[in-house]
């Protein structure tokens, strides 16, 4: 017996936002895998991000904790924070350190070899595309749309990366300077990632019971140790996008 709700609208919401997320993560996980993680995303108005995380809309949200990968050895956090707007959607990652183990000096780097956060957002699962985004502690990014045939994949940069297509992103460090190499007790960083650039992706922009796939991971190399850190449990790849979580738009 369920327990009396306080009106019909109600009761018809609680059991629209049900089958939606039984529509959202139904018969994807064989009884052998994990449970595919879901995420309910709020929506918020655009504001600036500055790498701190501080703007009032994050409050709006709770923290979602990033697991340890198995081998890893760091015992450091990974959490990440996510909204939307009219216009794109924002990330927000955060995570303990020590060193920040960041050379790269440029975007479009192969910044996975060093300290990095990365993203992942496949937006309609009939179409094995997906969007992958990268960001190393000294705020170099990485923007790659990925076709992933029969697991044959290969990111291709944007073009016309300007204007409204451009992510806006922001770092920050806490117990140490934002810089190469620097002693630290941990870093964020704070992206905007605008529909304009996910374009001719479908399944966008997102509304109200809107769903995504996505994963979220942070890479760490302090000690020339590889630590590495998921949201949805996948593989030896991170590119395992049939295995990704779900992101419900609220």
């Amino acid at each position: 017996m369920y327990p009396k709700i306080g009106n019909a609208c109600t009761s018809g919401f609680l059991l629209l936002l049900i089958a939606t997320i039984q529509v959202c993560v139904s018969q994807r996980v064989p009884a052998d895998e994990p449970t595919q993680p879901i995420l309910n995303v709020n929506r918020c108005d655009d504001f600036t991000v500055n790498g701190k995380g501080d703007a009032a809309a994050w409050d709006s949200t709770d923290w979602v904790t990033l697991n340890r990968r198995p081998q890893g050895s760091h015992d450091y956090t990974a959490r990440i924070k996510m909204l939307y707007s009219a216009t794109g959607v924002y990330v927000l990652f955060d995570g303990s350190d020590q060193t920040l183990t960041a050379t790269m000096n440029e975007d479009f780097m192969d910044l996975w070899n060093e300290d990095v956060y990365e993203c992942f957002f496949w937006p309609h699962e009939e179409d094995p595309v997906y969007f992958e985004y990268e960001i190393s502690p000294l705020g170099f990014e990485l923007p790659i749309l990925i076709p992933n045939l029969d697991g044959r994949f290969l990111g291709w940069r944007p073009w016309h990366y300007e204007g409204d297509r451009k992510i806006k992103k922001a770092v920050s460090a806490s117990g140490g300077k934002n810089q190469s190499m620097a002693s630290v007790t941990g870093w964020r960083a704070e992206v905007f990632i605008p529909y304009a650039l996910l374009k001719p992706l479908r399944n966008l922009p997102p509304k109200p019971g809107t769903c995504w796939r996505a994963n979220f991971y942070r890479v760490d190399y302090d000690g020339q140790e590889s630590t590495q850190w998921d949201w949805a449990r996948v593989g030896e790849s991170f590119h395992e996008f049939k295995k990704f979580g779900t992101l419900i738009f609220q």
